[in-house]
């Protein structure tokens, strides 16, 4: 298999997040099913200020506004592992996704949603798909929404059905790779 360069976005900045746990699991399973080195976008170690302006018209953006747009702009494919909050995402998610607009475009995004109640997330994950499409990221049709986060995923990323969840993973991220070969073989017959 092609190395592919997966950028893994830990939304939440809350105490206590359970959603980052997941985001630990991704990372862990590309390393242990397709030996790819995943890495984590930890949105609690950015402490972006409130969104002003797209960041083409910053004057004088910051060192990690640049960081992260680079790590974007070079990964070949996203996965955003977001929470839930009153029925969206969160607002540290909703200022990154403002403050970029280029690093979004045609990016094939996979989108993992979680709660600590049954729905895994519906609500939010269906206002952020349909955010990410509006601004042209190729988001996959694919879903994993996550059910009693707390209940399924330790601090380690560990899944607690680990067969269960492999299986869910493993349809997730082939159809990730599946939109990021087409991305790659319309750019090389363009």
């Amino acid at each position: 298999m092609e190395s592919k360069h997966i950028l893994i976005i830990s939304a939440s900045v809350r105490k206590g997040r359970r959603s980052h746990n997941v985001a630990l699991f991704f990372q862990n399973f590309l390393q242990e099913k397709y030996q790819i080195k995943a890495s984590i976008a930890d949105l609690k170690d950015y402490h972006f200020p409130i969104f002003e302006e797209r960041l083409r018209f910053l004057e004088n953006p910051s060192a990690q506004v640049l960081e992260l747009s680079d790590r974007i702009k070079q990964s070949d494919g996203l996965i955003i592992v977001s929470p839930e909050y009153n029925g969206g995402y969160p607002a540290s998610l909703k200022n990154v996704i403002d403050l970029y607009y280029d690093e979004w475009k045609r990016k094939p995004i996979a989108i993992s949603t979680v709660s600590d109640g049954g729905f895994g997330g519906a609500q939010a994950l269906t206002s952020l798909q349909f955010q990410l499409w509006k601004i042209g990221a190729l988001t996959i049709p694919a879903m994993f929404p996550v059910p009693n986060v707390g209940n399924n995923y330790n601090d380690q990323g560990e899944p607690t059905d680990k067969e269960g969840a492999h299986k869910r993973a493993t349809n997730f991220i082939n159809e990730l790779f599946y939109w990021i070969e087409a991305k790659k073989l319309k750019e090389a017959n363009s």
